[in-house]
């Protein structure tokens, strides 16, 4: 089993820190991202949530981090998990910085009206024209972990965040098509508990703080999408969110579909930035 301590940045620290041990059957490792991208991290929201008459889901908005389904209608949750297909990335950029474009998906809880996030997923970046593809796991504001793990397009995913009290959090995924999984647990004290997401996410730029051009990912389908065990769309209210440019709040850089049996969507990407 292998284990890694993981500290938060000083300048971030929240009252008590995150302290991970990462576990899986494989040998192995976990090790902190590098290059200039970061997946994870809280929303980005743009102007305000607003009702819609949907019947699977209470309201919509936009960020220009994330799309996808937001729960909030619990008073705590501990508990969020879904299912996905890792798709494949297009990346059209000679460039060859690796953070060039990013894509990520993943489940996680608290983020949405909170500063900390505990969240695991995987995703898509590009070095030049070629396409990247890794796992991760994070305690924000502390640093990501990626797992060196093999991952490809097609790959399939399992994932979930659960809060088991005491201020720990047991944070697995497991690629099934490529057979090995991964069980982060990590303590981080007043965590809100006060949202449960599955999430599309244009990740941020670790040197500059800004969001980057999303990776052409085509369409990722997402299923089982839980949060304190029951299907996603029987939450109280619940937030459909599409993702948008930066600056530019009326140009969708992915869509978004409704909830089919309460649990499942897919989002499509229409533009990097």
């Amino acid at each position: 089993m292998v284990r890694r301590w993981c500290i938060l940045l000083a300048m971030l620290a929240m009252t008590a820190g995150a302290a991970c041990t990462a576990s899986s059957a494989s040998a192995a490792t976990a090790g902190t991202v590098q290059g200039a991208f970061n997946p994870g991290g809280p929303v980005h929201l743009v102007g305000a949530v607003k009702a819609s008459g949907g019947k699977r889901y209470q309201t919509v908005g936009t960020s220009t981090n994330w799309s996808g389904y937001v729960a909030t209608g619990a008073k705590t949750y501990t508990s969020v998990s879904a299912s996905w297909t890792q798709p494949t990335g297009t990346c059209s950029s000679s460039n060859s910085r690796r953070s060039e474009q990013d894509a990520a998906f993943w489940v996680g809880l608290d983020g949405f009206t909170s500063k900390s996030v505990e969240q695991t997923g995987s995703e898509v970046a590009c070095v030049g024209k070629t396409a990247q593809y890794d796992a991760w796991y994070e305690m924000y504001p502390g640093p990501s972990e990626v797992y060196t793990n093999t991952v490809q397009p097609g790959d399939q995913f399992n994932a979930s965040v659960t809060y088991e009290g005491s201020n720990k959090f047991s944070l697995y995924i497991a690629d099934t098509t490529q057979g090995w999984s991964h069980t982060a647990t990590a303590t981080l004290a007043n965590a809100a508990l006060s949202s449960a997401e599955v999430i599309v996410e244009a990740p941020t730029s670790s040197t500059s703080g800004a969001i980057l051009p999303l990776t052409d990912f085509g369409t990722v389908s997402i299923t089982g999408s839980e949060a304190n065990g029951a299907a996603v769309g029987n939450d109280s209210a619940l937030t459909q969110l599409t993702m948008t440019e930066s600056g530019n709040s009326k140009v969708d850089r992915d869509s978004v579909s409704s909830l089919s049996g309460g649990e499942n969507f897919t989002a499509t990407w229409l533009r990097s930035s």
